[in-house]
């Protein structure tokens, strides 16, 4: 479990730095959270969150995958979603200016 969470935190780590309005690695970050792959859990509101930021930057896929697992989704966690990836936004654009 341990090795499990290194390799998520090591995804996260490496791909944020290249994400910021990347919409293939934002996209990429989605799949990893809906799918449970590259050792990060199942986590739909997170999912939602990077899918909701590449479809921001363009990504069709993305919208695509987001309406997918949307349908799994309560109101609430869509909100929460939504929320999180507003604050992300918020605080990434401050760091790129």
């Amino acid at each position: 479990m341990a090795s499990s969470f290194k390799s998520a935190a090591f995804l996260i780590e490496s791909r944020l730095a290249e994400a910021a309005f990347d919409p293939e690695t934002l996209f990429e970050l989605g799949i990893a959270y809906s799918t449970g792959s590259r050792g990060v859990e199942i986590d739909l509101i997170e999912a939602h969150k990077w899918f909701n930021l590449a479809c921001a930057a363009g990504s069709i896929e993305a919208q695509e995958m987001r309406a997918e697992i949307a349908d799994e989704m309560t109101a609430r966690e869509i909100v929460e979603a939504q929320k999180m990836a507003r604050a992300w936004l918020a605080t990434h654009r401050r760091a790129a200016a």
